[in-house]
């Protein structure tokens, strides 16, 4: 252990660029040695601290929002909006590749030397159950940003990210395939399901993984990878610890609350303040909605002069990753997906019923049933680009789907990604790629 720490500080910088000299300060003044299993849930709250916000910046890549030019941080968002990832100004927001590998650290810790050193325990289990977790979706994110979405004819050979899975200097960090990253990250998942004990986290503490989050992750993993029958599995099995949901009919709040009934994994701040002012809720999300009859369009946005702002996200109450309407949609989608219409019905109407008032529920309830394969699955996908507006996953149903064309305007030019663009997969950044010519 002492090792590690003597080149902790080398090692993420080889890999990330981020200083983490400071990275065991788990004390409130001084430096130690992790020894102690409250020391190692120091560190591990560390790495949950280091989860990048990633996801606000899917958000400008997609079609949810137009960028206003006379925000205070335009400049910093310009090129990320018009997808100029080859020569970006010096000063755009770089999607935070290094975060992700220093959370990545941290639970590498972790399972290295947290292993051997503490006695047995329930406490113990849980601990690196979620350092287990909490890599596992680490890499999941890694892969969606850096990485082409899943395709298991090509997944073999298309390259993925590198794997950092302990303290090597001799390590070379060469990109693995997209295969062999979600082979780890499937394997990284099995152990967290393996050692967790905790079925779901208290408010306060729901930021870490529990039960109920693994499953959600792993319905999330199986979605991306088109099995369905194992996303399926995996959202029946997490809705066994969370399964309610928001009736905005009742309770017109917010859903992605940390402390709302919804909440299952209160990570991720998905869509942060700075990024929330500096934009206009798109036409395309705005005409997605049926605004007389679907409640989230008056709970998620708000009236601005002529145009409408997003309620969501910008403070800490609203951070969210896991929650149970994403749970609802994987089993509709997954079953769809399956020609099982019937049970991909029932529970889109179960869903919708806490969406829409009666009016709006009374005539999906009708639509729904009529509605052929095809129709079911573009339904439920309309369903997530309205659920899920403004929280980063648009970005990747759009990978993982029909990758449209988008078109962007900055400053009265027009800029456009194609369909099947090579955009919808990110460059490793410029200051990873200097430090590591293997990419």
């Amino acid at each position: 252990m002492k090792n590690i720490l003597k080149y902790a500080f080398f090692f993420v910088a080889a890999i990330t660029t981020v200083s983490c000299d400071d990275y065991l300060d788990v004390q409130p003044v001084g430096r130690v040695i992790p020894e102690t299993l409250t020391d190692y849930r120091s560190v591990l709250t560390r790495g949950y601290e280091a989860f990048p916000k990633h996801k606000s910046l899917t958000t400008l890549r997609g079609d949810e929002m137009i960028l206003d030019q006379y925000s205070q941080d335009f400049a910093y968002f310009r090129d990320i909006y018009a997808w100029n990832d080859t020569n970006p100004d010096k000063i755009t927001t770089s999607f935070q590749y290094d975060a992700l590998y220093n959370t990545i650290f941290y639970a590498n810790v972790i399972i290295n030397d947290a292993t051997g050193k503490l006695e047995a325990s329930a406490d113990k289990d849980q601990l690196i159950g979620e350092a287990y977790a909490l890599r596992a979706y680490s890499y999941f994110d890694l892969l969606n940003l850096f990485a082409k979405p899943y395709n298991a004819a090509t997944a073999g050979t298309d390259k993925g990210v590198p794997l950092a899975l302990k303290v090597d200097l001799e390590q070379a960090y060469t990109p693995e395939s997209v295969a062999k990253v979600y082979e780890q990250i499937l394997a990284d998942k099995e152990e967290a399901k393996r050692l967790l004990t905790k079925d779901t986290q208290t408010k306060g503490l729901n930021y870490r993984f529990s039960k109920a989050a693994i499953y959600a992750l792993e319905s999330r993993i199986f979605l991306y990878q088109k099995e369905w029958a194992k996303a399926l599995e995996a959202a029946n099995n997490a809705l066994t610890y969370k399964n309610a949901l928001v009736n905005l009919n009742t309770t017109p709040v917010l859903t992605t609350s940390y402390d709302g009934a919804e909440s299952i994994l209160a990570l991720e701040d998905v869509f942060n303040n700075n990024l929330k002012g500096s934009g206009y809720v798109s036409l395309d999300l705005l005409d997605a909605f049926d605004q007389a009859n679907d409640l989230r369009f008056g709970v998620y946005f708000q009236k601005m002069g002529g145009d409408f702002v997003f309620r969501k996200g910008g403070e800490l109450a609203q951070k969210c990753s896991f929650r149970a309407s994403e749970l609802y949609l994987t089993k509709a989608e997954a079953s769809a997906q399956l020609n099982d219409l019937t049970p991909a019905k029932t529970t889109l109407v179960t869903f919708i019923k806490n969406r829409y008032n009666a009016t709006g529920f009374n005539q999906l309830s009708i639509e729904i049933d009529a509605m052929t394969q095809t129709e079911l699955l573009e339904f439920i996908a309309q369903e997530r680009q309205r659920e899920f507006a403004a929280e980063g996953h648009r970005w990747f149903d759009l990978r993982r789907t029909t990758q449209k064309s988008i078109m962007h305007t900055v400053i009265d030019k027009d800029y456009t990604l194609i369909q099947n663009d090579p955009r919808y997969t990110l460059p490793f950044p410029q200051n990873a790629r200097l430090n590591n010519p293997n990419l």
